[in-house]
């Protein structure tokens, strides 16, 4: 009897052991990371979202936090390590990295630039000569009149004959019924919303006028010293996060509905017709999701400088990284 006794004692403790053992080994394996969005959730962002609800973090052993950028930016939050990673532009990390922020590409997001200045059709604006004489909404960043201007000067137009004012939160469709002509955006989301609102636009796209223009954005971003100390992370991060995208690109319609369920707020319609048009300019002729070409970084940066917007060139090897796109 003590001879049992003993043997299921010694059972018993050896399955606590092993359940305690799994437990910690379980929490060591989990790994907490927080990702910074550059502005509300769109279908830009899709493939973070479906790498949270499908598990893709999780089988990767990272628990991700999904957050808003807030008044600090995303890029403040990433240098600053309050953030992992971040969604940015190249543009942005651009002037970040002249200014010794230490903040570094590992992804792009979509593979071309698909913005481009749009108007309501009745405007008449059908190239960048129409700018002359026309008001223009922006945002108050002096990139917006380089770009103006260098578009212009290929039809011999002078950028100093566009209004060019700040009309701040003001959306498209409300700017250009009051007092604006035409507004820099991203086709993806507010062209598709035009459509649906049986609202025709006229589009001048950058990359239709220069190569140069042909810039990445949005990016995913993270800081050196992650690089340095936990090159481990930003792996299955990006492992998760391509899965993510390229689970989008195959299933646009169940990835809009992963996007909606997680963000309530955003119009169901609008987002199954912007995904369905997005999903395949993710990778398009990319050879994978992710991937960055250094002629890319310095063809905008070596424009950006030809036209006063940094101060000093842009060491284009060390604004980006393929390195942790999975093979």
């Amino acid at each position: 009897m003590r001879k049992w006794l003993l043997v299921v004692f010694i059972a018993v403790l050896l399955t606590a052991c092993n359940d305690a053992g799994g437990t910690d080994d379980k929490s060591q394996e989990t790994e907490q990371a927080k990702v910074v969005l550059d502005w509300t959730p769109n279908t830009n962002h899709t493939g973070l979202y479906v790498a949270q609800e499908k598990g893709y973090f999780a089988d990767e052993g990272l628990d991700v936090e999904i957050m808003m950028p807030g008044e600090a930016g995303s890029d403040q939050l990433v240098a600053s390590g309050k953030a992992d990673f971040g969604v940015s532009a190249q543009e942005a990390v651009t002037e970040a990295r002249i200014q010794d922020i230490p903040i570094v590409s590992i992804a792009a997001v979509i593979q071309h630039n698909t913005s481009g200045f749009a108007s309501p059709k009745d405007k008449q604006i059908t190239s960048p000569k129409d700018f002359e004489g026309k008001t223009y909404g922006g945002w108050g960043a002096p990139v917006e009149k380089a770009v103006l201007s260098s578009l212009m000067k290929q039809e011999n137009a002078d950028v100093e004959k566009v209004d060019i004012v700040n009309m701040g939160n003001t959306d498209f469709f409300t700017a250009v019924k009051r007092d604006i002509d035409f507004a820099w955006i991203y086709y993806g989301w507010t062209g598709v919303e035009a459509e649906m609102r049986g609202e025709e636009l006229n589009m001048i796209y950058l990359t239709d006028y220069s190569r140069k223009l042909d810039y990445y954005t949005p990016v995913l971003t993270t800081n050196e010293k992650m690089i340095s100390d936990n090159p481990e992370k930003a792996e299955k991060f990006l492992a998760a996060v391509s899965k993510g995208y390229k689970f989008a690109i195959d299933n646009p319609g169940e990835a809009a509905e992963i996007l909606i369920d997680a963000v309530p707020d955003l119009d169901p319609e609008l987002v199954k017709k912007s995904q369905k048009w997005l999903s395949p300019k993710y990778q398009d002729d990319a050879e994978k999701w992710g991937v960055q070409k250094q002629e890319v970084w310095e063809n905008y940066s070596s424009w950006m400088y030809d036209n006063g917007l940094l101060e000093s060139k842009l060491k284009a090897k060390e604004a980006f990284t393929n390195e942790f796109l999975p093979e």
